[in-house]
């Protein structure tokens, strides 16, 4: 009798069996993990937008509309929408990313006369 080397077929299955269940618990948290990057990149543009608000603020003495402000002083991340309003005494902004899948999508922030229920410059996503 011959000595045959290599795997069987009943062998190769198993080790496909255990790797797919290994991918089927992996995939699901990868998925978490880019909602937690989407997110950070709202709050990453809620922060840029304050910054670009002041300066704003430095250059005409009043407080801008989204449309001044997102485009002129910055820009956003991929992916991110604005929305807000400003006058002479304050103003808001919520910063939404419609592909987070799960979690909050949206952040909001709010500063003098607009300031929301969390307080002067405290960022909101519920």
């Amino acid at each position: 009798m011959k000595s045959r080397k290599g795997f069987t077929l009943i062998e190769l299955l198993i080790v496909v069996v255990i790797i797919g269940i290994l991918a089927a618990i992996a995939i699901p948290k990868f998925a978490a993990t880019k909602d937690k990057a989407k997110l950070a990149s709202v709050k990453t543009d809620i922060r840029n937008y304050m910054t670009a608000q002041e300066a704003y603020f430095s250059d005409k003495s009043t407080y801008g509309a989204n449309t001044d402000v997102v485009g002129t002083y910055m820009s956003l991340s991929n992916g991110n929408t604005a929305s807000g309003t400003g006058a002479a005494d304050g103003w808001e902004v919520t910063i939404t990313n419609s592909s987070i899948s799960s979690g909050p999508k949206a952040c909001t922030v709010g500063v003098g006369s607009k300031a929301g229920s969390k307080g002067d410059g405290v960022i909101d996503c519920p």
